[in-house]
């Protein structure tokens, strides 16, 4: 990926992050508690990655799209495709920082 891919890319991720904001997505870092607290991005939530598919029902009441974050993206993963398996509408937001 050369340098001009990699901008579109980080471009195109946040235009998509603005885009579930601004429709009331909830934001939810999938990292440990202790992670969390050490630095998180405002208004997200802790589900921890191991507590998360008990929370599925929880969030399909909601009814809102969701952002998922953790440090790289790689929980964040596996958290969007538990909830798209589930029919909740989400996006990998990839590392927390990316919410601030």
């Amino acid at each position: 990926m050369g340098l001009l891919d990699f901008l579109r890319f980080g471009k195109k991720r946040m235009t998509k992050i603005a885009d579930f904001k601004n429709r009331g997505a909830i934001m939810i870092d999938v990292r440990s508690q202790a992670e969390f607290n050490s630095g998180h991005a405002p208004g997200t939530i802790c589900i921890p990655l191991d507590r998360f598919k008990n929370e599925v029902k929880n969030l399909q009441k909601r009814k809102k799209p969701v952002l998922v974050c953790c440090a790289t993206g790689s929980r964040s993963g596996m958290a969007s495709s538990i909830l798209n398996q589930n029919g909740i509408e989400c996006y990998n937001a990839g590392g927390w920082r990316n919410l601030n």
